[in-house]
Protein backbone atom coordinates (compact mmCIF):
# COMPACT_ATOMS: atom_id res chain seq x y z
CA UNK A 1 0.00 0.00 0.00
CA UNK A 2 1.51 3.41 -0.88
CA UNK A 3 1.66 6.22 1.71
CA UNK A 4 -1.44 7.98 0.38
CA UNK A 5 -3.57 4.87 0.61
CA UNK A 6 -2.12 3.94 3.99
CA UNK A 7 -3.02 7.33 5.46
CA UNK A 8 -6.34 7.91 3.73
CA UNK A 9 -7.87 4.43 3.82
CA UNK A 10 -8.24 2.08 6.71
CA UNK A 11 -4.63 2.31 7.86
CA UNK A 12 -5.10 0.65 11.21
CA UNK A 13 -7.06 -2.15 9.58
CA UNK A 14 -4.30 -2.79 7.06
CA UNK A 15 -1.76 -3.03 9.85
CA UNK A 16 -3.92 -5.43 11.83
CA UNK A 17 -4.25 -7.67 8.77
CA UNK A 18 -0.51 -8.24 9.03
CA UNK A 19 -0.60 -9.51 12.60
CA UNK A 20 -2.94 -12.47 13.19
CA UNK A 21 -3.61 -13.57 16.74
CA UNK A 22 -0.82 -15.58 18.39
CA UNK A 23 -0.88 -19.32 17.90
CA UNK A 24 -2.17 -19.28 14.33
CA UNK A 25 -0.73 -21.58 11.66
CA UNK A 26 1.25 -18.80 9.98
CA UNK A 27 3.93 -17.19 12.15
CA UNK A 28 3.29 -13.47 12.65
CA UNK A 29 6.82 -12.63 11.58
CA UNK A 30 6.35 -14.50 8.31
CA UNK A 31 3.06 -12.76 7.61
CA UNK A 32 4.66 -9.41 8.34
CA UNK A 33 7.25 -10.15 5.64
CA UNK A 34 4.53 -11.14 3.17
CA UNK A 35 2.45 -8.03 3.86
CA UNK A 36 5.51 -5.84 3.41
CA UNK A 37 6.17 -7.56 0.08
CA UNK A 38 2.67 -6.55 -1.10
CA UNK A 39 3.67 -2.88 -1.11
CA UNK A 40 6.96 -3.53 -2.89
CA UNK A 41 5.19 -5.44 -5.65
CA UNK A 42 2.10 -3.28 -6.11
CA UNK A 43 3.29 -1.51 -9.27
CA UNK A 44 3.97 -4.80 -11.05
CA UNK A 45 0.64 -6.22 -9.80
CA UNK A 46 -1.32 -3.27 -11.18
CA UNK A 47 0.55 -3.53 -14.49
CA UNK A 48 -0.39 -7.21 -14.63
CA UNK A 49 -4.05 -6.31 -14.07
CA UNK A 50 -3.88 -3.69 -16.84
CA UNK A 51 -2.44 -6.23 -19.27
CA UNK A 52 -5.23 -8.67 -18.38
CA UNK A 53 -8.00 -6.12 -18.87
CA UNK A 54 -6.49 -5.13 -22.22
CA UNK A 55 -7.06 -8.69 -23.43
CA UNK A 56 -10.75 -8.92 -24.43
CA UNK A 57 -12.35 -12.26 -23.56
CA UNK A 58 -16.05 -12.03 -24.43
CA UNK A 59 -17.83 -15.38 -24.64
CA UNK A 60 -21.02 -13.84 -26.03
CA UNK A 61 -19.05 -12.65 -29.07
CA UNK A 62 -16.51 -15.51 -29.13
CA UNK A 63 -13.87 -12.80 -28.99
CA UNK A 64 -10.41 -13.37 -27.56
CA UNK A 65 -11.39 -16.49 -25.66
CA UNK A 66 -8.43 -18.69 -26.57
CA UNK A 67 -6.02 -15.84 -25.90
CA UNK A 68 -7.80 -15.09 -22.60
CA UNK A 69 -7.51 -18.68 -21.39
CA UNK A 70 -3.83 -18.89 -22.39
CA UNK A 71 -3.10 -15.62 -20.60
CA UNK A 72 -4.74 -16.87 -17.42
CA UNK A 73 -2.68 -20.06 -17.52
CA UNK A 74 0.53 -18.03 -17.84
CA UNK A 75 -0.47 -15.83 -14.90
CA UNK A 76 -1.30 -18.83 -12.73
CA UNK A 77 2.08 -20.44 -13.43
CA UNK A 78 3.83 -17.13 -12.73
CA UNK A 79 2.00 -16.97 -9.39
CA UNK A 80 3.30 -20.37 -8.31
CA UNK A 81 0.84 -22.97 -9.56
CA UNK A 82 2.89 -26.01 -10.54
CA UNK A 83 0.19 -27.27 -12.89
CA UNK A 84 -2.20 -25.20 -15.01
CA UNK A 85 -3.86 -26.24 -18.25
CA UNK A 86 -6.92 -26.09 -20.45
CA UNK A 87 -10.01 -28.20 -19.84
CA UNK A 88 -11.92 -28.65 -23.13
CA UNK A 89 -15.71 -28.35 -23.04
CA UNK A 90 -18.48 -28.29 -25.62
CA UNK A 91 -18.14 -24.52 -25.46
CA UNK A 92 -15.27 -22.30 -24.33
CA UNK A 93 -12.43 -24.07 -22.51
CA UNK A 94 -11.96 -24.03 -18.77
CA UNK A 95 -8.74 -23.87 -16.79
CA UNK A 96 -7.64 -26.26 -14.04
CA UNK A 97 -4.64 -25.48 -11.84
CA UNK A 98 -3.11 -26.86 -8.67
CA UNK A 99 -0.57 -25.49 -6.20
CA UNK A 100 0.89 -28.01 -3.76
CA UNK A 101 2.46 -26.15 -0.84
CA UNK A 102 2.88 -29.29 1.24
CA UNK A 103 0.19 -27.98 3.60
CA UNK A 104 -2.25 -30.17 5.54
CA UNK A 105 -5.25 -28.26 4.20
CA UNK A 106 -6.42 -27.61 0.62
CA UNK A 107 -8.75 -24.81 -0.50
CA UNK A 108 -10.60 -24.40 -3.78
CA UNK A 109 -10.69 -21.17 -5.79
CA UNK A 110 -13.15 -20.23 -8.54
CA UNK A 111 -12.18 -17.84 -11.35
CA UNK A 112 -13.93 -16.62 -14.46
CA UNK A 113 -11.85 -15.22 -17.32
CA UNK A 114 -14.69 -13.98 -19.53
CA UNK A 115 -16.26 -10.52 -19.37
CA UNK A 116 -19.41 -8.83 -20.60
CA UNK A 117 -19.71 -7.04 -23.92
CA UNK A 118 -18.80 -3.35 -24.07
CA UNK A 119 -19.87 -0.57 -26.44
CA UNK A 120 -16.95 1.91 -26.58
CA UNK A 121 -19.30 4.77 -27.49
CA UNK A 122 -20.83 4.53 -24.01
CA UNK A 123 -17.51 4.77 -22.14
CA UNK A 124 -15.55 7.87 -21.11
CA UNK A 125 -12.38 5.76 -21.27
CA UNK A 126 -12.02 2.91 -23.80
CA UNK A 127 -13.19 -0.36 -22.20
CA UNK A 128 -10.04 -2.31 -23.12
CA UNK A 129 -7.47 0.41 -22.51
CA UNK A 130 -7.31 -0.23 -18.73
CA UNK A 131 -6.60 3.43 -18.01
CA UNK A 132 -5.94 4.55 -14.45
CA UNK A 133 -7.79 7.79 -13.80
CA UNK A 134 -8.76 10.02 -10.90
CA UNK A 135 -12.40 9.49 -9.99
CA UNK A 136 -14.24 11.84 -7.66
CA UNK A 137 -14.94 10.32 -4.24
CA UNK A 138 -12.81 7.24 -4.97
CA UNK A 139 -9.25 8.25 -5.88
CA UNK A 140 -7.22 6.45 -8.53
CA UNK A 141 -9.25 3.75 -10.26
CA UNK A 142 -8.66 1.37 -13.14
CA UNK A 143 -11.40 1.72 -15.76
CA UNK A 144 -12.10 -1.20 -18.05
CA UNK A 145 -14.37 -4.10 -18.85
CA UNK A 146 -13.76 -6.77 -16.24
CA UNK A 147 -12.09 -4.33 -13.83
CA UNK A 148 -14.26 -5.37 -10.88
CA UNK A 149 -16.09 -8.32 -12.43
CA UNK A 150 -13.83 -10.19 -11.87
CA UNK A 151 -10.30 -9.49 -13.08
CA UNK A 152 -9.50 -6.87 -10.45
CA UNK A 153 -10.22 -9.01 -7.37
CA UNK A 154 -8.79 -12.11 -9.06
CA UNK A 155 -5.56 -10.30 -9.86
CA UNK A 156 -5.35 -9.04 -6.27
CA UNK A 157 -5.55 -12.66 -5.13
CA UNK A 158 -2.73 -13.57 -7.54
CA UNK A 159 -0.76 -10.60 -6.19
CA UNK A 160 -1.07 -12.14 -2.72
CA UNK A 161 0.49 -15.35 -4.03
CA UNK A 162 3.33 -13.35 -5.60
CA UNK A 163 3.88 -11.64 -2.25
CA UNK A 164 4.21 -14.99 -0.48
CA UNK A 165 6.76 -16.17 -3.05
CA UNK A 166 8.64 -12.88 -3.06
CA UNK A 167 8.92 -12.94 0.72
CA UNK A 168 10.18 -16.52 0.67
CA UNK A 169 7.26 -17.69 2.83
CA UNK A 170 5.54 -20.99 2.09
CA UNK A 171 1.86 -20.71 1.28
CA UNK A 172 -0.18 -21.93 4.28
CA UNK A 173 -2.67 -23.94 2.19
CA UNK A 174 -2.67 -25.94 -1.01
CA UNK A 175 -4.83 -24.56 -3.81
CA UNK A 176 -7.10 -26.11 -6.43
CA UNK A 177 -8.30 -23.55 -8.95
CA UNK A 178 -11.02 -23.98 -11.56
CA UNK A 179 -11.86 -21.25 -14.06
CA UNK A 180 -14.45 -20.94 -16.78
CA UNK A 181 -14.85 -18.73 -19.81
CA UNK A 182 -18.65 -18.70 -19.96
CA UNK A 183 -19.87 -17.20 -16.68
CA UNK A 184 -21.28 -14.17 -18.44
CA UNK A 185 -23.45 -16.37 -20.66
CA UNK A 186 -24.85 -18.52 -17.88
CA UNK A 187 -22.07 -21.10 -17.42
CA UNK A 188 -23.66 -23.69 -19.75
CA UNK A 189 -20.61 -25.98 -19.72
CA UNK A 190 -19.06 -25.37 -16.32
CA UNK A 191 -20.24 -28.76 -14.95
CA UNK A 192 -18.12 -30.43 -17.65
CA UNK A 193 -15.05 -28.80 -16.08
CA UNK A 194 -15.81 -29.55 -12.44
CA UNK A 195 -16.99 -33.12 -13.08
CA UNK A 196 -13.97 -34.21 -15.08
CA UNK A 197 -12.49 -37.03 -12.94
CA UNK A 198 -9.13 -35.42 -12.15
CA UNK A 199 -10.73 -32.06 -11.36
CA UNK A 200 -13.46 -33.62 -9.21
CA UNK A 201 -10.88 -35.67 -7.32
CA UNK A 202 -8.77 -32.59 -6.57
CA UNK A 203 -11.81 -30.59 -5.45
CA UNK A 204 -12.97 -33.42 -3.19
CA UNK A 205 -9.87 -32.80 -1.05
CA UNK A 206 -10.82 -29.14 -0.48
CA UNK A 207 -12.35 -27.74 2.69
CA UNK A 208 -14.33 -25.21 0.63
CA UNK A 209 -14.26 -22.97 -2.42
CA UNK A 210 -14.04 -19.18 -2.47
CA UNK A 211 -14.41 -16.51 -5.12
CA UNK A 212 -12.13 -13.44 -4.97
CA UNK A 213 -14.36 -10.37 -4.86
CA UNK A 214 -14.57 -6.72 -3.83
CA UNK A 215 -16.98 -7.05 -0.94
CA UNK A 216 -16.97 -3.50 0.44
CA UNK A 217 -19.90 -1.12 -0.08
CA UNK A 218 -19.31 2.62 -0.68
CA UNK A 219 -19.64 3.25 3.06
CA UNK A 220 -17.08 0.56 3.82
CA UNK A 221 -19.55 -2.04 5.08
CA UNK A 222 -18.39 -5.51 4.08
CA UNK A 223 -20.89 -8.24 3.31
CA UNK A 224 -20.48 -11.98 3.82
CA UNK A 225 -22.97 -13.74 1.56
CA UNK A 226 -24.24 -17.23 2.29
CA UNK A 227 -25.32 -18.05 -1.24
CA UNK A 228 -26.78 -16.80 -4.48
CA UNK A 229 -29.91 -17.10 -6.54
CA UNK A 230 -29.94 -19.51 -9.44
CA UNK A 231 -30.76 -18.37 -12.95
CA UNK A 232 -32.17 -19.47 -16.27
CA UNK A 233 -31.17 -17.49 -19.35
CA UNK A 234 -33.31 -18.32 -22.33
CA UNK A 235 -34.60 -17.08 -25.65
CA UNK A 236 -38.26 -17.21 -26.67
CA UNK A 237 -38.77 -17.09 -30.42
CA UNK A 238 -42.04 -16.55 -32.24
CA UNK A 239 -41.93 -17.11 -35.99
CA UNK A 240 -44.39 -17.44 -38.83
CA UNK A 241 -42.80 -20.74 -39.81
CA UNK A 242 -43.16 -22.35 -36.38
CA UNK A 243 -46.56 -20.79 -35.63
CA UNK A 244 -48.07 -21.64 -38.97
CA UNK A 245 -49.61 -18.18 -39.05
CA UNK A 246 -48.21 -14.87 -40.20
CA UNK A 247 -45.51 -14.46 -42.86
CA UNK A 248 -42.50 -16.72 -43.33
CA UNK A 249 -40.45 -13.69 -44.37
CA UNK A 250 -40.69 -9.97 -43.64
CA UNK A 251 -43.43 -8.33 -45.70
CA UNK A 252 -44.97 -4.89 -46.12
CA UNK A 253 -46.92 -3.83 -43.05
CA UNK A 254 -49.97 -3.08 -45.19
CA UNK A 255 -50.54 -6.83 -45.04
CA UNK A 256 -51.17 -6.58 -41.29
CA UNK A 257 -54.87 -6.21 -42.17
CA UNK A 258 -54.95 -9.82 -43.32
CA UNK A 259 -51.92 -11.46 -41.66
CA UNK A 260 -51.17 -12.47 -38.10
CA UNK A 261 -48.10 -10.88 -36.51
CA UNK A 262 -45.50 -13.12 -34.82
CA UNK A 263 -44.13 -10.12 -32.87
CA UNK A 264 -47.56 -9.41 -31.36
CA UNK A 265 -47.95 -13.13 -30.66
CA UNK A 266 -44.70 -13.04 -28.68
CA UNK A 267 -45.78 -9.96 -26.72
CA UNK A 268 -49.05 -11.66 -25.81
CA UNK A 269 -47.13 -14.71 -24.61
CA UNK A 270 -44.78 -12.59 -22.51
CA UNK A 271 -47.75 -10.87 -20.89
CA UNK A 272 -48.87 -14.21 -19.43
CA UNK A 273 -45.60 -14.74 -17.58
CA UNK A 274 -46.32 -12.13 -14.91
CA UNK A 275 -49.41 -11.03 -13.00
CA UNK A 276 -51.27 -7.78 -13.59
CA UNK A 277 -48.77 -5.95 -11.37
CA UNK A 278 -46.10 -6.65 -13.98
CA UNK A 279 -43.78 -8.14 -11.37
CA UNK A 280 -45.13 -11.31 -9.76
CA UNK A 281 -44.32 -14.46 -11.77
CA UNK A 282 -47.52 -16.18 -12.93
CA UNK A 283 -45.91 -19.27 -14.51
CA UNK A 284 -47.84 -22.19 -13.08
CA UNK A 285 -45.58 -24.39 -10.93
CA UNK A 286 -42.56 -22.10 -11.39
CA UNK A 287 -42.12 -21.07 -7.76
CA UNK A 288 -43.91 -23.93 -5.98
CA UNK A 289 -40.68 -25.02 -4.29
CA UNK A 290 -39.44 -21.54 -3.41
CA UNK A 291 -38.28 -21.61 0.21
CA UNK A 292 -39.64 -18.80 2.42
CA UNK A 293 -37.12 -16.72 4.30
CA UNK A 294 -36.25 -18.23 7.65
CA UNK A 295 -36.31 -16.37 10.99
CA UNK A 296 -32.50 -16.27 10.90
CA UNK A 297 -32.56 -14.76 7.40
CA UNK A 298 -35.18 -12.22 8.48
CA UNK A 299 -32.86 -11.17 11.27
CA UNK A 300 -30.01 -10.72 8.77
CA UNK A 301 -32.26 -8.58 6.56
CA UNK A 302 -33.36 -6.45 9.49
CA UNK A 303 -29.73 -5.85 10.45
CA UNK A 304 -28.90 -4.97 6.85
CA UNK A 305 -31.80 -2.49 6.72
CA UNK A 306 -30.40 -0.85 9.83
CA UNK A 307 -26.80 -0.63 8.59
CA UNK A 308 -27.09 -0.14 4.81
CA UNK A 309 -28.07 3.24 3.43
CA UNK A 310 -31.23 3.23 1.31
CA UNK A 311 -30.51 6.57 -0.34
CA UNK A 312 -27.09 5.34 -1.50
CA UNK A 313 -28.64 2.19 -2.96
CA UNK A 314 -31.24 4.18 -4.85
CA UNK A 315 -28.60 6.57 -6.17
CA UNK A 316 -26.43 3.72 -7.43
CA UNK A 317 -29.41 2.20 -9.25
CA UNK A 318 -30.81 5.50 -10.52
CA UNK A 319 -34.24 4.87 -8.98
CA UNK A 320 -36.54 6.69 -6.60
CA UNK A 321 -39.04 3.96 -5.66
CA UNK A 322 -39.13 0.22 -4.99
CA UNK A 323 -41.84 -2.13 -6.25
CA UNK A 324 -45.14 -1.30 -4.57
CA UNK A 325 -43.45 1.62 -2.82
CA UNK A 326 -42.01 -0.89 -0.37
CA UNK A 327 -39.96 0.33 2.56
CA UNK A 328 -36.24 -0.39 2.81
CA UNK A 329 -36.50 -3.59 4.84
CA UNK A 330 -39.19 -5.04 2.56
CA UNK A 331 -37.17 -4.11 -0.53
CA UNK A 332 -34.16 -5.99 0.85
CA UNK A 333 -36.30 -9.01 1.67
CA UNK A 334 -37.72 -9.04 -1.86
CA UNK A 335 -34.19 -8.83 -3.24
CA UNK A 336 -33.05 -12.04 -1.56
CA UNK A 337 -36.29 -14.04 -1.45
CA UNK A 338 -38.29 -13.44 -4.63
CA UNK A 339 -38.05 -15.48 -7.81
CA UNK A 340 -38.20 -13.17 -10.82
CA UNK A 341 -39.06 -13.07 -14.52
CA UNK A 342 -37.09 -10.42 -16.40
CA UNK A 343 -37.01 -9.43 -20.06
CA UNK A 344 -33.39 -8.65 -20.93
CA UNK A 345 -34.16 -7.63 -24.48
CA UNK A 346 -36.63 -7.77 -27.35
CA UNK A 347 -35.40 -8.25 -30.90
CA UNK A 348 -37.54 -8.20 -34.01
CA UNK A 349 -38.12 -6.34 -37.21
CA UNK A 350 -36.62 -2.97 -38.00
CA UNK A 351 -34.62 -1.22 -35.26
CA UNK A 352 -32.75 1.44 -37.25
CA UNK A 353 -33.39 5.19 -37.42
CA UNK A 354 -36.81 6.42 -38.43
CA UNK A 355 -39.59 4.05 -39.36
CA UNK A 356 -39.91 1.19 -41.78
CA UNK A 357 -43.30 -0.23 -42.65
CA UNK A 358 -42.54 -3.90 -42.23
CA UNK A 359 -44.39 -6.85 -40.72
CA UNK A 360 -41.62 -9.02 -39.18
CA UNK A 361 -41.84 -12.75 -39.59
CA UNK A 362 -39.84 -13.40 -36.43
CA UNK A 363 -39.35 -11.89 -32.99
CA UNK A 364 -37.15 -12.95 -30.07
CA UNK A 365 -37.29 -12.18 -26.36
CA UNK A 366 -34.22 -12.72 -24.19
CA UNK A 367 -35.24 -13.61 -20.63
CA UNK A 368 -33.61 -14.34 -17.32
CA UNK A 369 -35.48 -16.06 -14.51
CA UNK A 370 -33.92 -15.89 -11.04
CA UNK A 371 -34.41 -18.83 -8.71
CA UNK A 372 -34.29 -19.12 -4.93
CA UNK A 373 -33.73 -22.23 -2.81
CA UNK A 374 -35.22 -24.90 -3.19
CA UNK A 375 -36.06 -24.25 -6.86
CA UNK A 376 -34.30 -26.19 -9.62
CA UNK A 377 -33.35 -24.81 -13.02
CA UNK A 378 -34.57 -27.88 -14.91
CA UNK A 379 -37.94 -27.79 -13.16
CA UNK A 380 -38.35 -24.06 -13.72
CA UNK A 381 -37.60 -24.45 -17.42
CA UNK A 382 -40.13 -27.26 -17.71
CA UNK A 383 -42.71 -25.12 -15.94
CA UNK A 384 -42.12 -22.27 -18.40
CA UNK A 385 -42.60 -24.53 -21.42
CA UNK A 386 -45.72 -26.16 -19.94
CA UNK A 387 -47.18 -22.75 -19.11
CA UNK A 388 -46.73 -21.45 -22.64
CA UNK A 389 -48.33 -24.58 -24.09
CA UNK A 390 -51.28 -24.37 -21.71
CA UNK A 391 -51.86 -20.70 -22.57
CA UNK A 392 -51.93 -21.42 -26.30
CA UNK A 393 -48.36 -20.49 -27.10
CA UNK A 394 -46.86 -23.95 -27.55
CA UNK A 395 -45.46 -22.90 -30.90
CA UNK A 396 -43.06 -20.45 -29.28
CA UNK A 397 -39.59 -21.94 -29.25
CA UNK A 398 -37.84 -21.89 -25.85
CA UNK A 399 -34.06 -22.33 -25.82
CA UNK A 400 -32.13 -22.23 -22.55
CA UNK A 401 -28.75 -20.65 -23.29
CA UNK A 402 -27.36 -20.99 -19.76
CA UNK A 403 -28.25 -21.28 -16.12
CA UNK A 404 -28.10 -23.33 -12.95
CA UNK A 405 -29.58 -23.94 -9.50
CA UNK A 406 -29.31 -21.62 -6.47
CA UNK A 407 -26.50 -22.13 -3.99
CA UNK A 408 -26.41 -21.99 -0.18
CA UNK A 409 -23.72 -22.33 2.50
CA UNK A 410 -24.20 -22.53 6.26
CA UNK A 411 -23.06 -19.58 8.36
CA UNK A 412 -21.21 -22.06 10.60
CA UNK A 413 -18.93 -23.29 7.79
CA UNK A 414 -15.23 -22.75 8.51
CA UNK A 415 -14.88 -20.93 5.17
CA UNK A 416 -17.45 -18.33 6.26
CA UNK A 417 -16.07 -18.02 9.79
CA UNK A 418 -12.61 -17.41 8.34
CA UNK A 419 -13.98 -14.53 6.27
CA UNK A 420 -15.56 -12.97 9.32
CA UNK A 421 -12.40 -13.39 11.39
CA UNK A 422 -10.23 -11.57 8.85
CA UNK A 423 -12.70 -8.73 8.45
CA UNK A 424 -13.06 -8.29 12.21
CA UNK A 425 -9.31 -8.27 12.67
CA UNK A 426 -9.27 -5.44 10.12
CA UNK A 427 -11.60 -3.45 12.36
CA UNK A 428 -14.71 -4.17 10.31
CA UNK A 429 -18.04 -5.58 11.43
CA UNK A 430 -19.09 -7.91 8.58
CA UNK A 431 -22.74 -8.04 7.60
CA UNK A 432 -24.08 -11.57 7.17
CA UNK A 433 -26.36 -11.77 4.13
CA UNK A 434 -28.71 -14.63 3.11
CA UNK A 435 -27.77 -14.68 -0.58
CA UNK A 436 -26.75 -12.53 -3.51
CA UNK A 437 -29.60 -11.55 -5.82
CA UNK A 438 -27.20 -12.11 -8.70
CA UNK A 439 -25.99 -15.55 -9.66
CA UNK A 440 -22.84 -17.63 -10.02
CA UNK A 441 -22.53 -21.38 -10.64
CA UNK A 442 -21.61 -22.27 -7.07
CA UNK A 443 -24.15 -25.08 -7.08
CA UNK A 444 -21.56 -27.37 -8.67
CA UNK A 445 -19.55 -27.02 -5.47
CA UNK A 446 -22.29 -26.86 -2.82
CA UNK A 447 -24.46 -29.57 -4.41
CA UNK A 448 -23.88 -33.27 -4.74
CA UNK A 449 -21.47 -34.95 -4.94
CA UNK A 450 -18.93 -32.40 -3.60
CA UNK A 451 -21.19 -30.72 -0.98
CA UNK A 452 -18.57 -28.06 -0.22
CA UNK A 453 -19.13 -24.68 1.41
CA UNK A 454 -18.57 -21.79 -0.98
CA UNK A 455 -18.39 -18.03 -0.61
CA UNK A 456 -17.01 -14.71 -1.80
CA UNK A 457 -14.17 -12.89 -0.06
CA UNK A 458 -12.07 -9.77 -0.47
CA UNK A 459 -11.69 -6.19 0.65
CA UNK A 460 -11.78 -3.38 -1.90
CA UNK A 461 -14.40 -1.70 -4.03
CA UNK A 462 -15.47 -1.29 -7.63
CA UNK A 463 -18.61 -0.57 -9.58
CA UNK A 464 -20.11 -0.66 -13.07
CA UNK A 465 -20.17 -4.41 -13.63
CA UNK A 466 -22.07 -5.07 -16.90
CA UNK A 467 -22.26 -1.29 -17.44
CA UNK A 468 -20.16 1.48 -19.02
CA UNK A 469 -17.14 2.84 -17.12
CA UNK A 470 -16.68 -0.24 -14.95
CA UNK A 471 -13.91 0.46 -12.44
CA UNK A 472 -11.86 -0.99 -9.57
CA UNK A 473 -10.25 1.21 -6.91
CA UNK A 474 -6.45 1.18 -7.00
CA UNK A 475 -5.55 4.01 -4.57
CA UNK A 476 -8.44 4.90 -2.32
CA UNK A 477 -9.37 8.48 -1.45
CA UNK A 478 -12.28 7.19 0.61
CA UNK A 479 -11.15 6.51 4.20
CA UNK A 480 -13.68 3.68 4.48
CA UNK A 481 -12.56 1.77 1.38
CA UNK A 482 -9.42 -0.28 0.78
CA UNK A 483 -7.52 0.10 -2.47
CA UNK A 484 -5.56 -2.52 -4.39
CA UNK A 485 -2.93 -2.95 -1.69
CA UNK A 486 -5.52 -3.45 1.02
CA UNK A 487 -7.40 -5.93 -1.14
CA UNK A 488 -4.21 -7.91 -1.73
CA UNK A 489 -3.39 -7.89 1.98
CA UNK A 490 -6.84 -9.23 2.78
CA UNK A 491 -6.15 -12.28 0.62
CA UNK A 492 -2.78 -12.82 2.33
CA UNK A 493 -4.54 -12.89 5.70
CA UNK A 494 -7.44 -14.99 4.46
CA UNK A 495 -5.16 -17.78 3.26
CA UNK A 496 -3.48 -17.82 6.67
CA UNK A 497 -6.85 -17.89 8.42
CA UNK A 498 -8.10 -20.75 6.25
CA UNK A 499 -5.06 -22.76 7.30
CA UNK A 500 -5.70 -22.18 10.99
CA UNK A 501 -9.42 -22.18 11.55
CA UNK A 502 -11.04 -25.34 12.87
Amino acid sequence: MDRREFVQSVGAAAVSLAFPAPGRAQAPADLEKVQAEVGRRQAEAVARLQAWVRQPSIAAENRGMGEGADMLIRMLKDAGFQSAGLVPTDGQPGVFATLDAGAPRTVGVYFMYDVKQADPSEWTSPPFEAAIVEKADWGKVLVGRGAVNQKGPESAFLAALHAYRGAGVTLPVNLVLVAEGEEEIGSPHFPQIVRRPDVAKALSRCTGVFVPSAAQAPDGVVTVSLGAKGVIECELTASGEKWGRGPSKDVHSANRARLDAPAVHLVQALNTLVAADGNTPSIEGFADRARPVSPAEKAMIAEAARRLDEATAKKQLGVTRWIGDADWADALEMLVSRPTVNIEGLVGGYTGPGGKTVLPHRAVAKLDLRLVPDMKAAEALAALKAHLAKKGFGDIEVVMTGGYDPTSTAAEAALIRAEQAVYRRAGLDPLLWPRNAGSWPGYVFTGEPLSLPAGHFGLGYGSGAHAPDEFYVIESANPKIQGYGGATRSFVSYLAELAAIS
